[in-house]
């Protein structure tokens, strides 16, 4: 009898460990949307366009502070990690989010910072 019940299992072990190896493939293959933590007023384009793909989001609001993943930084800190984050995704390009009030002043010293740490697509976000 005890041999008819073991024969009857079923070993789910093997079945976990591919559930599991498809749950890491997904999670490493994932792209993250980092925003930049700031709710930012985009002037208005018209003949704004979407750059799809993955980008890193740096913003910059009225009051000249620069935002990225979710941290004001200071200009000089701006290169360092825009280096950290392009080595995260090295497909990824470069969205600013300026502000209408922003100086222009600080949005070239991001646009600087950017190109500085290799990147070469930069584009400035349009609103609505």
């Amino acid at each position: 009898m005890d041999e008819d019940k073991e024969e009857s299992e079923i070993n789910l072990t093997p079945m976990l460990d591919v559930v599991f190896i498809m749950l890491i493939f997904f999670i490493v293959t994932a792209v993250f949307v980092r925003e930049p933590g700031v709710d930012i007023e985009r002037p208005a384009a018209v003949t704004a366009v979407d750059p799809g793909g993955g980008s890193i989001f740096i913003a910059v609001t009225a009051n000249n502070e620069i935002w990225i993943d979710r941290r004001e930084i200071d200009i000089p800190g701006a290169k360092s990690q825009i280096e950290r984050l392009s080595s995260e995704n090295p497909e990824a390009g470069i969205i600013i989010q300026a502000d209408g009030q922003a100086r222009n002043e600080v949005l070239i010293a991001v646009m600087d910072a950017a190109k500085e740490a290799g990147i070469a697509d930069i584009t400035i976000a349009a609103g609505d």
